[in-house]
């Protein structure tokens, strides 16, 4: 199994191109499930969970070519021969569970395995059922598949979350397309990936007002057709990367970055004594004057500070001057990186969904071990800021979700490298 060497040497100077979004691609791809004509996403992200999904859509007979070295998806659903989604597929990636809604849509029917991916909590995928059901769809779970039907076709109805829920509200908003009538989404996720689905939708010929509020009406069409659609910047690899400067200085422009994407997490990053500059080309980043500042984190659906942001924002905590305190309300069980951290010299106190965390002049380089995508990349930014060497073990969820991070650290000045696993 393969590991990252991280070696501390000081401040970044660069570029780092931002690639496009994990989380929005792996909804757009699901889409071509809705229509029959081809979906082509161009700025598509070079990642293990991508070829996760492409296998997947594969699986039911969807044709999926990888173009442009990987950067150009071209998708085509014209002849599905399965509308089983198997558990061998399904359990590596939790995302495996938006199939569901459009095949539910498009053909009446659908049997897809209960998801995996990372062990952050329960997670459950009651609110995605409860949604289709509410649009007409009747489901049973049996040996760990929902087998969902809705032999006249889906109807528009009224769904209320009671929670907000990001894959709930793509699901929905995917099956509600070609459902017939008129249904609201309402508590919906405000996420960017959200906003960016609608748009393609919107493309491929879907009726659709409101997404980007908390509350998102589709009209119903018979039928969608082919598109073309680029990915949205990915905000998480965006404010990853932007940390890599506020931990270890330097200046580093990060090139595709939006403020609108990650607002919250700037206004974090700038009481913290964080420069966050916007240019022609993106976001230039540089730490203001000496060691950051502590400041407190508490983790919200957006347009709040993301949770997928946290880990990182713990490990520039780390060297803080002060005490901060991050508290996780999205996801339980998402400090396991603290332990880690604290192997390298921090000063970490968790109770339930609290962190607080004391800043050390200098962390220690050390062997750590990643448990879950966020986790790993928060070992490296540290290993960045720390003395001597850091061995990140265990980094095969990093691929999952972070675009080629030796290359584009190494290009601003990082010594880190992969060392391969046997």
């Amino acid at each position: 199994m393969d590991s990252i060497l991280v070696t501390g040497n000081g401040p970044l100077d660069g570029q780092i191109p931002i690639a496009g979004a994990k989380n929005a691609c792996l909804t757009l791809m699901p889409a071509t499930l809705l229509s029959e004509e081809p979906l082509t996403l161009t700025n598509a992200p070079r990642l293990s969970d991508i070829k996760t999904m492409t296998a997947l859509l594969q699986s039911l007979g969807a044709e999926v070519t990888t173009l442009q070295d990987g950067q150009v998806l071209a998708m085509s659903s014209h002849d599905l021969d399965s509308h089983v989604a198997d558990y061998d597929i399904v359990r590596k990636m939790r995302a495996s569970i938006l199939v569901l809604g459009p095949m539910l849509a498009r053909d009446g029917h659908a049997v897809v395995s209960l998801p995996g991916g990372c062990a952050i909590g329960a997670r459950p995928v009651d609110l995605h059922l409860k949604a289709l059901e509410a649009m007409g769809a009747e489901l049973e779970l049996k040996e760990g598949y929902v087998h969902a039907k809705a032999p006249g076709g889906l109807k528009g109805g009224v769904v209320e979350f009671p929670l907000v829920s990001v894959g709930a509200t793509e699901n929905a908003l995917m099956a509600a397309t070609l459902a017939k009538g008129t249904t609201v989404l309402k508590n919906a996720a405000r996420e960017p990936e959200i906003v960016d689905l609608a748009q393609c939708l919107r493309k491929m010929g879907a009726q659709i007002e409101g997404e980007g509020t908390s509350e998102i009406t589709i009209q119903g069409v018979d039928r969608l057709h082919g598109a073309t659609h680029p990915v949205v910047t990915d905000r998480i690899e965006l404010g990853t990367f932007m940390l890599a400067p506020a931990i270890c200085g330097g200046e580093v422009e990060c090139l595709g970055g939006r403020i609108d994407l990650v607002e919250a997490f700037c206004e974090r990053l700038d009481a913290a004594g964080v420069s966050v500059e916007e240019t022609e080309a993106g976001l230039k980043v540089a730490r203001k004057n000496g060691r950051v500042r502590a400041v407190d984190v508490v983790t919200e659906p957006f347009p709040g500070f993301p949770t997928d942001l946290q880990a990182q924002m713990m490990a520039l905590m780390c060297t803080a001057e002060g005490t901060s305190v991050l508290e996780e309300k999205i996801f339980e069980n998402r400090f396991m990186h603290a332990p880690e951290l604290m192997r390298m010299g921090a000063k970490i106190d968790v109770h339930g969904g609290t962190a607080t965390v004391t800043g050390v002049e200098r962390l220690k380089g050390a062997p750590v071990m990643a448990t879950d995508l966020r986790a790993s990349v928060s070992l490296i930014l540290a290993g960045l800021a720390a003395e001597g060497e850091t061995l990140v073990n265990r980094v095969y969820h990093l691929d999952r979700g972070y675009e080629r991070v030796e290359e584009k650290l190494g290009n601003v000045g990082a010594r880190i490298e992969r060392v391969q696993g046997e």
